[in-house]
């Protein structure tokens, strides 16, 4: 939305174009650095860190004033129209030290094949804590040795302070494409000459929108950065969450936005919660609030999800009133809990109910806040649970660290509709905010095993069909903005179907492929199509046959070397190994992994040993307040915005509301 001239336009192309492989610092192609950067969008009130970097290249193509970087730098803000004013004059706040650091980065392959890094010395300061209140087009001029400047366009989104939904639920289905959907609607789904007798919930929200997924300085993202730009309404680099990526080493120095659940909070005071089937301090769920360019610092992201950021004054969240997911190894004290602390007896002492399984999952009360972690690592998928359950006793996965196997698990309904019930209760007229996950979706997809990510896609659209219902009977249907969506995609489509028997029974690989049947020769799901001898109990809007002899032909665009037979994997996949006398990063095809198939060659290094994201738009459904405003086709950011927006989080001034009850109801007072 920021405005640009002809010649910032000209620059800020030739920058994109000559950024490749790697970036010196991504969002900063010049050797002045504004973070947040140019184009960056704000709400009115919403705190964030300004950093300020120069550089001086010591060697490579970039190299310049002999490595010294300008230590007396300087930098102006300015509203359209207005006078350009010191940074520390505008936000009337103290001028902060000069911090000096180095470090090193690649030009291109060849300078990392030949291991000859270029070494960058840094000058820098960072404003904590500030914000903007007033909306229009700002401009942040850094100057630097001598002429040189560095030019950010900032955009402050308009005001909008009334709350027009008490509650807001957003279900994340991670890496979740519309070719996913589709494939998962015919897998659970009869359909009769073309004709489905049944939906999926999703298909019945009343407005669908596509979100672009672009990261900051890749049009690849991952699950960390695109989860911030959803929760932020910023967008960052791979593998960072609420702060916006600097050069220097620290994990947790990095300018800071602030999140949605840190606004509604400080704002309306709120309840709020998360709950995943992936480990609770996995990237989607952390997101909410974890501020850090590191995903994998796991331990402190949890501190920080329990105890807010403490290393520099910022909103305190107060704490998630629900966590259910699982991660054990995190909240266990050892190697990978924060500090080595006991994180269940930490949320003990806060006044949390601790919950290990599903039974005292559903015996928990509503109105205490209450901690659930069911297993270590990510749940076992739906497929998993529900029909090879087998499979289970395989995990050593008990949550407080034992070898044993987690038995006792919930499903992603059963977490959501107990969360649903805990904020309600917890967060009253203030109304609240969750967030619920299908983690797996991505997880399978990168193992490339398909029937186990579209499982856990049915799970999804279960969950929401029944959080529906429930919102309806608790009579909150009207007032909650209900969203769907993905945090990005992956390149996976279906395109024919496979006769598997025929296949398993070829000699040769090119004999094999006559199996795969396209067009008029796809065939019909045979997953709908009831057999003698095979039920699971698992309900409707499930396959009633996960192993039908006629098949999916389904794949991916973006692999590493496999081999496949497209038929339901009984245990979880591995598509590739080792290869003795072959070097360890040099992966084939796995010999155990769908033996009586055939081989397909990969499209990415032979080092990847999964399956990667894709550039795909992904799909946004909406039914509630504001259900209107998530149709067409927007960035991920705006999200954050048109769910603010609906939430009235946007503030004039830095005061807190008159009004802090729902703003949907009736004698609602308007701002």
């Amino acid at each position: 939305m920021g405005k640009l001239s002809s010649l910032a336009l000209a620059i800020a192309s030739l920058s994109v174009a000559t950024a490749q492989t790697y970036q010196r610092l991504g969002s900063c192609p010049d050797l002045g650095c504004v973070l947040p950067p140019d184009q960056s969008d704000f709400l009115p009130g919403q705190y964030f860190d300004l950093r300020l970097e120069v550089h001086a290249p010591v060697n490579g193509s970039e190299a310049f004033n002999d490595g010294k970087p300008d230590e007396s730098f300087s930098v102006t803000i300015a509203k359209e129209g207005g006078e350009a004013k010191d940074v520390a004059e505008f936000f009337d706040v103290s001028e902060p030290e000069l911090e000096k650091w180095d470090f090193k980065w690649y030009e291109d392959l060849f300078a990392k094949d030949a291991d000859t890094p270029s070494v960058v010395n840094v000058a820098s300061k960072i404003y904590r804590k500030l914000a903007i209140y007033e909306p229009g087009n700002y401009v942040v001029t850094l100057s630097y040795y001598g002429e040189q400047k560095t030019v950010a366009n900032w955009v402050v989104r308009p005001l909008a302070t009334q709350k027009k939904a008490k509650n807001v639920i957003l279900f994340i289905g991670d890496g979740m494409t519309t070719n996913m959907i589709t494939a998962a609607r015919l897998l659970g789904h009869k359909s009769i000459n073309g004709k489905y007798q049944s939906l999926l919930q999703m298909d019945q929200f009343p407005v669908l929108g596509h979100q672009m997924t672009h990261s900051i300085d890749s049009f690849i993202t991952d699950s960390a950065n695109s989860a911030s730009a959803l929760y932020t309404g910023h967008k960052s680099t791979s593998n960072a969450m609420g702060v916006y990526v600097d050069s220097s080493a620290d994990f947790f120095d990095d300018p800071k936005v602030e999140t949605i659940v840190e606004l509604l909070k400080r704002t309306w005071d709120s309840a709020w919660g998360a709950v995943s089937t992936a480990a609770i301090s996995d990237a989607t769920p952390i997101a909410l609030t974890g501020h850090s360019r590191s995903r994998y610092a796991y331990g402190s992201l949890v501190d920080q999800g329990l105890n807010s950021v403490t290393n520099y004054s910022w909103t305190n969240h107060g704490g998630p009133d629900v966590w259910f997911g699982g991660g054990g190894e995190q909240f266990y004290p050892g190697s990978g809990s924060y500090e080595g602390k006991d994180y269940y007896e930490a949320f003990a002492n806060a006044g949390y109910d601790i919950s290990l399984n599903k039974t005292s999952l559903l015996e928990l009360g509503n109105s205490s806040k209450a901690l659930g972690i069911f297993c270590q690592s990510h749940f076992p998928v739906w497929l998993d649970r529900n029909v090879f359950t087998e499979n289970l006793n395989t995990f050593e996965n008990d949550p407080l660290g034992s070898e044993s196997p987690a038995l006792d698990l919930p499903g992603l309904k059963e977490m959501t509709l107990k969360a649903v019930d805990i904020l309600h209760t917890r967060g009253g007229e203030k109304g609240f905010f969750l967030m619920s996950e299908g983690a797996s979706i991505d997880k399978q997809m990168h193992a490339l095993d398909y029937d186990r990510a579209l499982g856990d896609l049915l799970e999804l659209d279960d969950t929401v069909r029944a959080t529906v219902a429930h919102l309806k009977a608790i009579g909150e249907l009207e007032s909650t903005l209900v969203l769907v969506t993905a945090d990005h995609g992956h390149g996976f489509d279906v395109y024919g179907g496979v006769d598997t028997k025929y296949l398993s029974e070829q000699k040769t690989d090119r004999e094999k492929r006559k199996a795969v049947g396209t067009y008029e020769l796809s065939g019909l799901s045979q997953y709908t199509v009831a057999v003698d001898g095979v039920s699971y109990g698992t309900g409707p809007n499930f396959p009633v046959n996960w192993d039908p002899r006629y098949t999916l032909a389904q794949g991916f665009s973006a692999n590493p070397d496999r081999r496949e037979n497209f038929r339901v994997h009984q245990s979880p996949r591995q598509v590739v190994s080792n290869t003795p006398g072959h070097d360890e990063t040099d992966y084939y095809v796995d010999a155990e992994d769908s033996p009586d198939g055939f081989v397909v060659n990969g499209t990415l290094s032979v080092t990847e040993t999964s399956g990667v994201h894709s550039l795909t738009d992904v799909a946004v459904f909406a039914m509630g307040p504001c259900q209107e405003t998530f149709g067409g086709v927007y960035g991920n950011v705006d999200i954050f915005y048109k769910i603010a927006n609906c939430l009235g989080l946007a503030r004039p001034d830095s005061k807190t509301p008159t009004d802090p009850g729902n703003g949907c109801s009736k004698n609602a007072t308007k701002h």
